[in-house]
């Protein structure tokens, strides 16, 4: 595996990337890779929050950047033909399921609408193009079973966030069969894939309504952490899982459109699949000291109680599989919180050549 990402990361030394959603969580670790890759990299996103990663990274980091909105098709074209890429992932999403129920409308219009706009940019390219798109565990109608989604089972969401990523998964499906159709390749040059990633974590991230980021804030306070639904389990995985996937499926895509397009699940192995308790303990374990206590409240939002992904498809085809266990990643992501705010651009960097090694 580790052979295989760095591959993946080396194949992208002088090609030209596009990056939606730069200045987010996923994005500014993503940039980061690509920048130790020798990529060059042209990102498209909102400003950044204050308190983000992004703005530790950039810094250090060379890369092109438009600050625009993904709703903006103007600005998307003209920030995409302008720059001719090899590649395009889009990342840029409201990505908070909490936050789905408070601007239900704006999640449809950011994540399904923006996507359109991408692809529809994408059609104007006159170069080949290979396409990332970044969705979520969230797309599958969930019955909360104890069963594994596959990529084939039915696309669906209960809150507007899930819904509003498997209606992008539709937005995904109809551009391909409509004006990528992978047997017209070799005419429009366009391959697109998929990518539905479990519950990320990991270093950098300070969103509201996320179980890292509450933790941290909680225990750098001495405030007791509060858990909402302590018996939930989820896909938990680092950051740097996911998307040492997006990158390997980016490079397979490239060098064979037809054996690779479509959708695939990056997440846990099956047994490694995490109740928000067990994360929540092996957190205050690493940090070294804290205490937690039962928040759940019948009467909050829904948010599901059991979600579980089936990789083997990403294994067989992509040759991917996850490196760091459930546990291990909840470590790596508590030993960056712990690093003092000047080595934290250092700290990225160095967990990124980690996981490659």
């Amino acid at each position: 595996m580790e052979k295989l990402v760095n591959t993946a990361a080396s194949y992208y030394q002088g090609k030209r990337v596009f990056v939606t959603g730069h200045t987010g969580f996923k994005g500014a670790w993503f940039i980061s890779w690509l920048h130790l890759a020798g990529a060059h990299v042209k990102g498209y996103a909102l400003a950044p929050e204050e308190n983000s990663l992004f703005n530790i990274v950039a810094p250090h980091l060379e890369f092109e950047q438009v600050i625009a909105d993904i709703r903006d098709t103007t600005a998307l074209q003209d920030a995409i033909n302008s720059f001719q890429p090899d590649f395009i992932f889009h990342l840029a999403a409201q990505a908070l399921v909490r936050r789905s129920y408070e601007i239900p409308a704006e999640t449809f219009d950011v994540n399904v609408v923006g996507t359109a706009n991408v692809l529809e940019a994408v059609k104007t390219l006159e170069k080949k193009c290979t396409v990332v798109i970044i969705t979520t565990d969230k797309v599958y109608e969930n019955r909360e079973t104890d069963h594994h989604y596959t990529e084939t089972d039915v696309l669906g969401g209960y809150d507007p966030y899930s819904a509003s990523k498997a209606a992008t998964e539709i937005v995904v499906s109809s551009f391909r069969n409509s004006f990528f159709p992978i047997t017209s390749y070799a005419l429009h040059q366009k391959a697109i894939i998929s990518a539905r990633a479990g519950n990320v974590i990991g270093g950098g991230d300070w969103s509201q309504d996320r179980i890292i980021p509450d933790i941290v804030r909680s225990l750098k306070s001495h405030n007791p952490i509060e858990v909402r639904n302590p018996m939930a389990v989820r896909p938990w995985q680092h950051v740097l899982e996911p998307l040492g996937g997006y990158l390997l499926a980016g490079m397979l895509l490239d060098q064979d459109a037809l054996t690779y397009s479509g959708a695939y699940n990056f997440g846990p192995m099956p047994e490694d699949h995490l109740p928000v308790k067990t994360l929540v303990e092996t957190a205050i374990a690493s940090w070294g000291a804290g205490e937690w206590v039962d928040r759940s409240n019948a009467a909050a939002v829904h948010e599901a109680g059991l979600l579980k992904l089936d990789i083997s498809k990403a294994k067989r085809l992509l040759g991917w599989e996850p490196k760091l266990s459930s546990t291990t990643a909840v470590a790596w992501t508590i030993e960056w919180y712990k690093q003092p705010a000047e080595k934290a651009f250092e700290f990225t960097l160095a967990q990124i050549k980690n996981y490659g090694q």
